[in-house]
């Protein structure tokens, strides 16, 4: 008899999808996981995966932005980001915001790579987005 071979189910059909990881922080733990299996987590509401650096003088435009609809604190790394940020509070689409909320980890064939969005963002319909 033939041993079973568990084969990972592709991701919306699509290989290159498949070959992605999300990294997150969980109730104060680092996990990792597939990225068809992270649609459930509430990613609208999490912890940013890295901290914010910024220093006086320094090249970029880092700070705090408080958001009515998280009713906290949200990071931004630039003029841009922030700029996103206050669009994204007063769409009434918008019902949470996350800063950096996963790290997205994937082989690009010559070495292993990573990347944290810079927002995700939770909508009232109960959808999704991820903002970069």
């Amino acid at each position: 008899m033939g041993e079973t071979v568990a084969v990972p189910a592709l991701v919306y059909g699509d290989a290159v999808l498949s070959d992605f990881e999300l990294g997150f922080v969980e109730g104060g733990q680092q996990c990792r996981l597939p990225l068809g299996q992270g649609w459930s987590r509430r990613f609208g509401m999490a912890d940013p995966v890295r901290e914010f650096r910024w220093a006086k003088g320094g090249e970029s435009f880092a700070g705090l932005y408080y958001s009515v609809t998280v009713g906290a604190h949200v990071g931004y790394e630039s003029w841009l980001e922030r700029d996103r940020l206050v669009l994204l509070d007063r769409d009434p689409d918008v019902v949470g915001i996350a800063s950096q909320p996963f790290w997205l980890h994937w082989h690009d064939g010559k070495r292993r790579r990573r990347h944290a969005p810079d927002y995700f963002v939770r909508l009232a319909g109960g959808g999704g987005r991820v903002v970069d």
